[in-house]
């Protein structure tokens, strides 16, 4: 796996924007950035909503290269981010970026989501990972199996595993269709012209 080569830095100057936080990465990474890894501005308004109270458990369902974690930690130190994705390249761009900016307070799963029992965490980021199933231009790479089906698939999974946890579970989601959020979570605060939304489960 080819590791980008870091510049002595502050944390602090990691995230003073998308490009500088991009540096953390090789650059065929830094290329999907605009179309895959969340904005830093999602990360610090979402994480403000999810880290609720401190020691909360916190996962991105298809963590990518893991910005979202670590911007997260962050931002907002108090809480545990957890990154589950199916790519192992990019797993292990997530820990090397990690071990760079020195955080204890993130890890990351190799693996697929629905090998998760979530009601072991407590709350949840989601930025439409699925989408690529549906896809045929926009993809991460074709390391893995895409399709329609596995795509209603996933929706299902998540929408079962959803409805099972507990009342105050909260959810950011960011460019979702939808169809996997149970009635029972309620939208609670929008931003960036709704495409972040702000759920917590009350039932």
């Amino acid at each position: 796996m080819q590791r980008p080569s870091f510049a002595p830095h502050n944390v602090d100057t990691w995230f003073q924007s998308d490009y500088q936080f991009h540096q953390l990465y090789p650059a065929p990474m830094q290329a999907l950035a605009r179309r895959h890894w969340t904005p830093l501005t999602v990360v610090q308004k979402a994480s403000r909503f999810l880290a609720a109270e401190p020691g909360a458990r916190i996962l991105d369902i298809g963590c990518g290269i893991g910005k979202f974690c670590l911007g997260a930690a962050y931002f907002k130190p108090d809480a545990l981010y957890y990154g589950i994705e199916q790519r192992r390249d990019l797993v292990g761009y997530a820990e090397t970026a990690r071990d760079e900016l020195g955080f204890e307070n993130v890890s990351f799963l190799h693996g697929n989501f629905t090998q998760l029992d979530l009601r072991d965490y407590d709350h949840f980021y989601f930025y439409n990972s699925f989408h690529e199933n549906l896809e045929t231009t926009a993809r991460i790479d074709d390391s893995i199996a895409y399709s329609g089906e596995l795509y209603n698939y996933y929706s299902r999974y998540l929408f079962r595993q959803l409805d099972q946890l507990p009342a105050g579970a909260r959810l950011a989601t960011f460019h979702s269709m939808e169809n996997e959020i149970p009635p029972d979570f309620h939208v609670v605060g929008t931003e960036m012209s709704n495409l972040l939304k702000f759920w917590i489960k009350t039932d």
